[in-house]
Formats: C-alpha cells, sequence, structure tokens
C-alpha cells in the first residue's frame, strides 16, 4: 500500500512544485514543500490546484456493496462490472467532482442526474441507482456488449455512434475500457450469449416500471432483449 501525502490545492502560483521522496517506511510522499533528503522535484507551471489518485479502501467499498448488489439484480449488470465502474470513476469516493461536472461515486453528468430524477447526486444510493439504470439503457442500446457500453460511458454514446460503434480513439476513453475491464474481468462471469434477458413492465403504485430478469415472466408485458 503506497501511502500519499499531499498538499490538495493552493493559489495559483507560476513557479509551483511538487516534491517526492520515500519515506522510513518506504512510503511515497508528495509535497509542495522541499525536504531533506534525496527528492525529485516537478514544476507545475500555471495551475490553482492539483489532485492525485490512490488506492481503494476496502472498508469504504463495503460500505456500498449491498447498494450496489441490489441495483445490478435489478437492472441485470453484472455486479463486478458496476463494482469496477465505481472504483475507476470516483475510487468509492462519494463527494468526488471532476473539472467536466461530473459528480459523485457513479460521476453522473448533469444530463444523467436529470434524465433519472436524482436530487442529490451525492446521495451514494441515488447515485449509484442512477449510475447503474443509464448503464443499463447503454447496455441495451448496444446489444449487451459490455466494451461498447463502457465506451458510451465515459465518451458518450455520440462519440461511440460517430465513429461506426466502436470505441473513440480517445486515449482516455481506452485506457477508461481497459481498466473497468481488468477490474471487472473482461471474459469472466459474463453472461452466456445464449441466455435469454426479459425486460419486464410492471406498474407499482400506479406508475410504471421496469425491470430485467433472466426468467420469462408467467404474464404481463415483457420484451425479450437477448436470445
Amino acid at each position: 500500500m503506497v501511502a500519499i501525502l499531499v498538499c490538495l490545492a493552493w493559489s495559483s502560483r507560476a513557479d509551483a512544485q511538487i516534491y517526492s521522496w520515500t519515506d522510513g517506511d518506504g512510503h511515497l510522499v508528495l509535497s509542495d514543500h522541499a525536504q531533506g533528503g534525496p527528492q525529485v522535484g516537478y514544476a507545475m507551471p500555471q495551475v490553482d490546484s492539483f489532485r492525485t489518485t490512490r488506492p481503494v479502501d476496502e472498508s469504504q467499498s463495503a460500505l456500498y456493496d449491498d447498494i450496489i448488489r441490489e441495483s445490478a439484480r435489478e437492472h441485470s449488470v453484472r455486479t463486478d462490472l458496476v463494482r469496477a465502474v465505481v472504483q475507476v470513476e470516483s475510487g468509492y469516493n462519494p463527494w468526488a467532482t471532476s473539472a467536466k461536472g461530473a459528480v459523485g461515486l457513479m460521476q453522473l453528468m448533469p444530463a444523467t442526474i436529470q434524465h433519472f430524477g436524482v436530487r442529490n447526486p451525492f446521495n451514494p444510493l441515488e447515485n449509484i441507482r442512477a449510475g447503474v439504470a443509464y448503464l443499463r439503457q447503454l447496455l441495451d442500446k448496444y446489444a449487451d456488449n459490455e466494451v461498447l457500453a463502457l465506451a458510451a460511458y465515459n465518451a458518450g454514446p455520440g462519440a461511440v455512434d460517430k465513429h461506426g460503434q466502436a470505441v473513440p480513439p480517445y486515449k482516455e476513453t481506452r485506457d477508461y475500457v481497459s481498466k473497468v475491464n481488468k477490474i471487472a474481468g473482461e471474459t469472466s462471469k459474463r453472461r452466456a450469449p445464449d441466455t435469454a434477458i426479459y425486460r419486464i413492465t410492471e406498474i407499482v403504485d400506479g406508475q410504471e416500471t421496469v425491470r430485467y430478469s433472466d426468467r420469462k415472466p408467467a404474464s404481463g408485458k415483457y420484451e425479450l432483449m437477448a436470445p
């Protein structure tokens, strides 16, 4: 485990520096202040702030596992895939915010927040439910192709469609798909291609709701999503 000690923000300075060294316990330390001993300096010209990534705290991820499993089961999305998306998107930080405006555990964009009626995107329950529902929409759009769904989650379905329904040639998107698949298992635990998935429409409390299942319903309105 690498411990990272860092100053998260300071006022804009043209001569800002980040210094790194290894402490007595073998931990990597990052700071904007030089220390004694061997160290490496990295110039950070004209920046207001910087951020670093850190390993995922397993105790933190466990806090949201029940929500992840429930949402994944409700929308027939692999639980491991959802966990991997949360890890890559936010590192299980419910307060994560990107420069592009994505927020929360699954880094929901404003349009996604509005579409799914999310009131508080920093609420883990609302954020994960909406993120998994959106991921399900993308899987439906791309015939359960997880690679394309992940590419669309990162770059938007418009970018995937623009490039002939293929992963866009963006380094960020390709790295994203690779990271998520590495964590989730690109082929292991994936639904067998001959397993049918049914999109079932039900009336609950007077409102039409949709759920997914690999079991054909005995009655009611449903649609076969995959042969």
